[in-house]
């Protein structure tokens, strides 16, 4: 069961909202931001995601615009879970929460696809570039989210917002994450374009189908908001140059052999199905997109410390912060700094 949800207030609350209560209640393991659980029903199953208990950092785990973001795409037909109910009122579990609907389907942890053949490889890659592009390709004035994120620079925002992020957890001095700080404001490049960003798209944010290669829900939108679409395609791209250790990491298998795609093949499936004519150079974007994770990661070392990390792995993923400040810092250096 769900140890760490009060069920006595949960199941009047499920009841008035869904007409019965839980048969059972699970969390689902891994999540280092916002704890997600499954709740099963007589007539179904349901995913509940709430903010983590304990003291936050500012506009973190914003659960409250998840739900908004769901609510306004699952209209349109783009694959997120149907959005249920939110409950803003801590008093219930603790913590603010809302429900969707569960998606039946598969969830892919490993980028290399060990079991599969080069051709299911390639099909499930198209499927997700492809799922990315249709993001992009949203207009979020018609789907009601002109508000959903600030005017400006998208990357000149972030920066800001990582580095005052960093700054409220920070638990150590490292020279490489001042040098990013300092660099990266100067030598944002020009935005061109605004659409919906996810935040973290990757493989294992996303349901397949069971039966097909087809992405049936994308999740985990806690970092999502208005901006650069290149921020989540050179995200996405960064899983290209990082080691295969079981997760999104396909260092080196790219190519015919294993079916999974190369950079540029990506980059040529992406930009026909965007309108672009190509992307910028890449090294400023793994910059970026290092220092933001630095910046997320040392989130969840002050969670840690604090005691209410969400799951086992984030004392592991704690000690990422150097090692990825690092990286971060070598890619500026490949970018002129």
């Amino acid at each position: 069961m769900g140890a760490d949800l009060d069920l006595t207030r949960l199941t009047p609350w499920l009841t008035a909202t869904l007409g019965e209560g839980p048969v059972e209640v699970t969390r689902y393991p891994g999540g280092q931001s916002n704890p997600t659980y499954r709740i099963d029903l007589p007539t179904g199953s349901f995913v509940l995601r709430r903010k983590p208990f304990g003291p936050l950092l500012p506009s973190a785990h914003a659960v409250e615009r998840e739900f908004a973001l769901i609510s306004a795409l699952h209209p349109t037909g783009y694959p997120v879970p149907r959005p249920v109910a939110l409950c803003e009122d801590a008093g219930v579990v603790g913590a603010p929460f809302y429900l969707m609907e569960r998606v039946a389907g598969r969830t892919i942890w490993d980028g290399s696809m060990p079991s599969m053949t080069p051709v299911e490889r390639r099909a499930h890659y198209d499927a997700m570039i492809d799922a990315l592009a249709a993001l992009h390709a949203i207009d979020p004035v018609a789907v009601g989210l002109s508000d959903y994120g600030k005017p400006g620079n998208y990357f000149e925002r972030q920066v800001a917002r990582w580095t005052r992020q960093y700054r409220a957890s920070q638990t150590d001095d490292l020279p490489d994450v001042e040098r990013l700080i300092e660099w990266l404001p100067r030598t944002v490049p020009e935005q061109e374009r605004v659409s919906i960003v996810h935040g973290d798209y990757r493989i294992d944010n996303l349901i397949f189908a069971d039966d097909a290669p087809r992405v049936v829900a994308v999740l985990d939108w806690e970092l999502s908001t208005l901006g650069d679409p290149l921020a989540d395609f050179t995200y996405l791209l960064m899983n290209w140059g990082t080691e295969p250790d079981g997760r999104s990491g396909i260092k080196g298998l790219a190519g015919a052999d294993s079916g999974i795609p190369t950079i540029d093949e990506v980059v040529a499936r992406y930009c026909a199905a965007t309108g672009r004519a190509d992307v910028p150079q890449l090294d400023w974007y793994f910059a970026y997109n290092l220092f933001r994770l630095t910046g997320i990661v040392q989130g969840i070392k002050q969670r840690v410390r604090d005691g209410n990390a969400a799951s086992a792995q984030a004392a592991a993923m704690a000690e990422r912060v150097p090692m990825l400040a690092a990286m971060a810092w070598d890619f500026a250096k490949k970018a002129g700094a």
